[in-house]
């Protein structure tokens, strides 16, 4: 059995495998028939008088009571549906939890207690409790709302992110935290906190072929440590995380229009770069096949001269207007 360990707080869990609910409701019918039956049958006693008014008496007071205490067994029939499970509680204490679903009679004093239930005010001022006293155990969705961080760098930025979690110990969820729902989304909130701020939104400087992680370029490995992290933190509530996404990133308003002009730079810069290599090793190659099939003898000169004019028809941002040269150079 798991225990949980809180604050010197030790639960040990226990489950409960109560009787069958429809055998007990059909002979709690039974019974409440026969009550009545014996009640009437005590009443014409009592009025016969003599000897049968005791025994009338007797018996109209033990029908009462047996119709007292079957009542009472109606309050311990309990309805538990596929993937959920009740934890009960008697006079304040841990009774058991039920994970089988099904229909079953347990002690008509035991309660259900769920603190994930959620409270709604009614336009009347009115306050009701909405949800199953159950604790869910299905997959769900929790979608963080978008959320402004800083990088590592300093830079403002929104993320948003969705986690996919279950509850696999009910009894952890339902007495570790006050309420294992609010608890997980205020934790999901510090963890994408404290996770984004640890890598750049993205990598625009040259870092000489080091792959360094980045919030828009590793988001897949990012999730996983966030996942990993979650887990750590709402493991001793009894909750499974299974799968955390990154649904949005970008950069806060008040920065964008200056990082897309930073982006087009990087990215001018680094066509530039390619352009510039490319022409280079062209020059060379030209120079190099004009020297070794001796087409023509350039002097260092007209080497850069050559040099000069090939570079700027390679390089140029527009296309270069061509000048025939008639005479010499000199």
């Amino acid at each position: 059995m798991d225990k949980l360990n809180k604050n010197n707080y030790t639960i040990q869990e226990r489950e409960l495998r109560p009787a069958s609910g429809i055998l007990m409701l059909f002979l709690n019918i039974i019974a409440i028939c026969l009550e009545a039956a014996f009640f009437f049958v005590g009443c014409g006693l009592a009025a016969a008088g003599s000897y049968f008014t005791i025994v009338g008496i007797l018996i109209i007071l033990l029908c009462v009571i047996f119709f007292i205490i079957s009542c009472l067994l109606f309050g311990g029939l309990k309805t538990v549906k596929p993937n959920e499970a009740m934890v009960l509680t008697l006079f304040g204490k841990y009774h058991g939890t039920i994970k089988k679903s099904g229909f079953f009679l347990v002690n008509p004093f035991a309660s259900a207690f769920n603190p994930g239930l959620t409270t709604v005010t009614q336009p009347n001022g009115q306050r009701i409790t909405v949800g199953s006293k159950t604790v869910s155990m299905k997959v769900r969705t929790l979608d963080n709302q978008k959320q402004k961080v800083n990088d590592i760098l300093g830079n403002p930025i929104i993320i948003g992110a969705v986690v996919i979690w279950k509850v696999v110990d009910p009894t952890r969820a339902v007495f570790a935290v006050e309420n294992y729902n609010n608890f997980l989304s205020i934790q999901c909130d510090s963890t994408i906190r404290n996770i984004a701020r640890l890598y750049p939104y993205d990598d625009m400087d040259d870092n000489d072929g080091i792959d360094e992680k980045t919030l828009r370029g590793s988001s897949q490995e990012i999730a996983d440590r966030m996942k990993e992290e979650l887990q750590t933190r709402v493991a001793d509530a009894g909750i499974e995380v299974i799968e955390v996404r990154i649904t949005h990133l970008s950069y806060s308003e008040e920065i964008a229009a200056a990082m897309l002009q930073r982006q087009q730079a990087v990215a001018i810069i680094a066509a530039r770069k390619k352009i510039v290599e490319g022409a280079v090793s062209m020059v060379e190659m030209a120079i190099d096949q004009l020297s070794e099939n001796q087409i023509v003898n350039l002097d260092d000169e007209r080497k850069a001269q050559m040099v000069s004019n090939l570079m700027v028809v390679l390089c140029g941002n527009k296309e270069a207007q061509p000048i025939v040269n008639s005479g010499s150079i000199y």
